[in-house]
């Protein structure tokens, strides 16, 4: 269901686009995520620092998109996003010395030091790639190819990289009898 809360803003996005054209979806996905954040703060649930950092970079880059009438800040948003969290990943790691994938999910799987400092390589490496990718799509095929991509290549690419992380980490989850 998370999944689904979470993909709220790139689904309306899609969907205005297609009904209405990129600066309506534009507006809407600002929308949908204010709309995301009233809805937590309504039922007394935490905001996750993932979706202010989502809010701050639709809100900034959207807002250009709206205000210069130019396309090319919103198909900037999702690269941004994705560096953005893959840089926070490897800075931690760097400065600090702290895997912040292990951090999250320590409490659900075990596993031993080497496979935690690859679990986070490899998230650091899939954001960078799919920042690239999305850079690649945004700036060499029409928008509409853009949108499609960012909703179903983006989504797509992530549930394949999500399962493959699930496969790897399989043999290292015990089942409780």
């Amino acid at each position: 269901m998370k999944f689904l809360f979470d993909l709220f803003p790139v689904i309306l996005f899609f969907i205005a686009f297609k009904v209405s054209g990129i600066y309506v979806a534009t507006a809407v996905a600002i929308a949908a995520t204010f709309a995301q954040i009233g809805w937590l703060l309504l039922r007394g649930r935490k905001v996750d620092a993932m979706l202010w950092v989502s809010l701050a970079i639709i809100v900034v880059f959207g807002g250009a998109t709206l205000w210069l009438q130019d396309e090319t800040f919103i198909k900037w948003k999702p690269t941004v996003l994705y560096w953005l969290f893959g840089a926070v990943l490897a800075g931690s790691t760097l400065l600090f010395r702290r895997n912040l994938i292990r951090k999250l999910m320590e409490e659900q799987v075990s596993l031993p030091d080497r496979v935690w400092v690859q679990l986070n390589a490899s998230w650091i490496g899939f954001f960078a790639l799919m920042g690239a990718a999305n850079l690649i799509v945004a700036f060499n095929f029409p928008t509409d190819t853009w949108v499609n991509f960012k909703l179903f290549g983006g989504m797509g690419l992530m549930l394949a990289f999500v399962v493959g992380q699930s496969l790897l980490l399989a043999k290292y989850i015990e089942e409780k009898k």
